[in-house]
């Protein structure tokens, strides 16, 4: 099912571990589409989690259509965020063209992609 670590000495928040981890897995299709995510609750029960952490990460999913949520019915892996990695692809390929017609040098341009990630 679900295979999340939350390291409690990171510095990186734990929702933001939890985010992650599950992005990653629904990127890599480690988590299919159409998966049902363990409850809000639940998962935070296994993780030692406060439930809004849970919830948190869950909402930043969904915002990202990586997941879905049915009301009763669960929160599943979208169908849409199969896309996701797509999209990423194709806006890298807008940036790296941007940066080619402006002159940038690789490296500077890499720099401000890692400060943007960092926000």
């Amino acid at each position: 099912m679900v295979d999340i670590h939350i390291d409690g000495s990171s510095s990186v928040p734990p929702f933001e571990q939890l985010r992650t981890q599950l992005a990653k897995q629904i990127t890599e299709r480690t988590l299919t589409v159409g998966t049902r995510l363990p409850t809000v609750r639940k998962l935070a029960e296994e993780l030692g989690l406060a439930a809004n952490t849970v919830a948190r990460a869950y909402r930043e999913l969904e915002e990202a259509e990586l997941i879905e949520t049915r009301g009763r019915n669960g929160s599943f892996v979208s169908a849409v965020g199969g896309h996701s990695q797509a999209a990423i692809q194709r806006a890298a390929q807008d940036y790296a063209a941007k940066v080619r017609a402006f002159g940038i040098d690789p490296e500077e341009a890499v720099r401000v992609v890692r400060a943007a990630l960092r926000q």
